[in-house]
């Protein structure tokens, strides 16, 4: 027998999203915990959300492919989430009522898609890895000045494309000698 009730989706909004509006409504970080899934839930991706953002532990098991195949470097996708983490951390450090921390941060949203799938892409990417650690801090920063000050929750898409302009700029001036090109004087 099939039952002719069972539910196959839900729609609800995301726990970035449900954590921005009851911010803004001025409940407690503490009561909206409540709201929103678990961290273990976050990292294994049994929440809802944007195709492809759900599952940090499947995203990761992704950037350690690329890693291994030497499709990508390191650089941007560490440099990136330790930016977020540090700089969602010390807002949650110096006002703590205001967001539920680092960790969640970077378990919601596109922040680990991005960082892993968008940022490296080899057009729109810094050359040096000095240019992709100046790069990565951007886009981290970006990310945070929108998810915590902007009205939209997420931010990960618009501080990629914002850097993705500054490309050829961050590339000028991290650009390497030439072989042989010394200095004068």
């Amino acid at each position: 027998i099939v039952n002719r009730f069972a539910v196959d989706a839900v729609t609800a909004a995301t726990p970035l999203g449900i954590v921005k509006e009851g911010i803004k409504m001025g409940e407690p970080v503490s009561r909206l915990a409540t709201k929103v899934p678990g961290l273990w839930d976050l990292f294994i991706g049994n929440r809802g959300g944007c195709l492809g953002e759900t599952s940090v532990l499947m995203l990761l098991l992704g950037f350690l492919w690329l890693l291994y195949r030497r499709v990508i470097s390191w650089h941007i996708p560490v440099v990136v989430m330790l930016s977020a983490f540090a700089f969602f951390g010390l807002h949650a450090f110096f006002v703590p009522e205001a967001t539920p921390g680092p960790v969640f941060h970077l378990l919601t949203g596109g922040l680990v898609l991005g960082a892993v799938f968008m940022a490296t892409d080899y057009t729109t990417s810094p050359m040096t890895q000095k240019g992709m650690v100046i790069y990565s801090i951007a886009i981290a920063l970006l990310v945070f000045l929108i998810r915590i000050f902007g009205s939209y929750p997420e931010g990960m898409s618009f501080a990629i494309l914002i850097m993705n302009a500054f490309v050829p700029l961050i590339d000028r001036v991290c650009k390497p000698h030439r072989f042989g090109e010394g200095r004068r004087g």
